[in-house]
């Protein structure tokens, strides 16, 4: 009886070992899924983030080539801006140089009208009461005189540097300009006038002077042109527009 009862303990605490290795082996499964469960869908979720990462790295690398494309375009776009502007410049300057050098000698007589064509040639005076205006120019510069009378010019004249020229005016008001410089371009183009483009000009040391308006009445006015300081008549500023 008692071997007997031993052997019944015996199998309850077998029993009993089964049963709860068996509730154990339940619980390591039920445990050994939700982690599987839940390693999946980290992976998943990883491998979202990983997609969504390329994409982005391919599209920022995408972003880089286009800026760098668009550098290198812009680039070449201002390299080949500058080149040509370069190339115009020297151009230019080359051209320029040959004119100055073609001309740079190169005067009139003193007493051409350069500008006939549109002014018309310079004529005496054969009204009753008139008047002179005499200019004598600077050793050092050749000039071009032109006389406005309301606005319109009604004398011109070339003068070499240190002579001089006199010009008869019927009595009135009239305004005289002078157009200093060395080297005579008969092509220069100086302004658009009413009777046309006016060429003629010097091709080095140009300047512009003018009086004011001059009230002649049976007089001779005379101007000394000095391009120094401490000469007889200082000028006023002026231009191409002006003068002519």
């Amino acid at each position: 009886m008692r071997i007997r009862i031993c052997r019944m303990k015996g199998n309850k605490m077998r029993l009993r070992y089964k049963i709860i290795t068996l509730l154990f082996s339940f619980a390591i499964v039920g445990s050994s899924c939700e982690n599987e469960v839940e390693r999946q869908r980290r992976e998943a979720i990883e491998e979202e983030e990983r997609k969504e990462q390329e994409v982005q790295r391919q599209l920022e690398a995408e972003d880089r080539a286009f800026q760098e494309e668009q550098e290198r375009i812009e680039k070449e776009e201002r390299e080949e801006k500058e080149r040509i502007e370069r190339e115009t410049r020297l151009e230019k300057e080359r051209q320029e140089k040959l004119i100055y050098d073609k001309y740079i000698t190169n005067s009139l007589r003193t007493g051409s009208a350069p500008y006939a064509y549109c002014f018309g040639e310079n004529s005496s005076c054969d009204n009753y009461g008139c008047s002179q205006l005499k200019v004598k120019t600077p050793y050092n510069s050749d000039v071009v005189v032109t006389v406005k009378k309301d606005g319109e010019v009604v004398r011109h004249g070339y003068i070499n540097g240190g002579s001089s020229l006199s010009f008869e005016l019927p009595n009135g008001a009239y305004q005289p300009f002078f157009y200093y410089g060395k080297g005579w371009n008969p092509e220069k183009i100086m302004k658009e006038t009413d009777c046309g483009t006016l060429k003629g000009g010097f091709v080095a040391e140009e300047s512009f002077g003018k009086d004011g308006i001059q009230l002649l009445n049976n007089t001779i006015l005379e101007y000394e042109l000095i391009l120094q300081e401490q000469g007889n008549f200082s000028t006023r500023p002026s231009n191409s527009s002006e003068a002519f």
